[in-house]
């Protein structure tokens, strides 16, 4: 499981599309950082209440680049990106972690076949300092949302 001091994974994600990558560790490599992590794009949880409260928060802006990270390919994510944050002036940017490895590194995924037909990554929110982990909230449930929220981990 991912810990405190920990790097982050040198593993490109998508944006966008499959075609644009995106590599989290060079993207945080300095300064401040947070990268939500959800279980599925589009699911009540993630798009009514976990990543709305991050947009709403008035403390989001002092976390530093946020990205939102999902085991769904780059397009699922724009177009999730796009429903939650049309004018983007949230600032959060949306990755794709389309084949689960960047979820895999940091052991942050779990078998949701039953539910959701895949490996999913757990819930979760990490805030980085120049490259590093500094702080850790996953959900004990791996879906649910009281550590990880806003107003708990902000």
């Amino acid at each position: 499981m991912v810990n405190v001091g920990d790097s982050i994974p040198s593993i490109p994600l998508q944006e966008n599309s499959p075609g644009e990558k995106i590599d989290l560790s060079q993207e945080l490599a300095s300064g401040k950082g947070l990268i939500i992590g959800v279980p599925a794009a589009f699911s009540p949880g993630c798009s009514n209440s976990h990543i709305p409260g991050y947009m709403a928060d008035s403390k989001l802006k002092e976390a530093g680049k946020v990205f939102v990270v999902s085991i769904n390919d780059g397009f699922v994510m724009k177009a999730w990106a796009k429903s939650l944050d049309s004018d983007k002036t949230s600032g959060i940017r949306f990755l794709g972690d389309a084949d689960g490895k960047f979820s895999a590194a940091w052991d942050v995924d779990f078998d949701a076949t039953a539910m959701l037909g895949n490996r999913r990554s757990k819930r979760y929110a990490i805030a980085t300092q120049d490259g590093k982990v500094s702080k850790i909230a996953i959900e004990p449930d791996n879906t649910g949302i009281t550590e990880s929220s806003a107003e708990k981990f902000l």
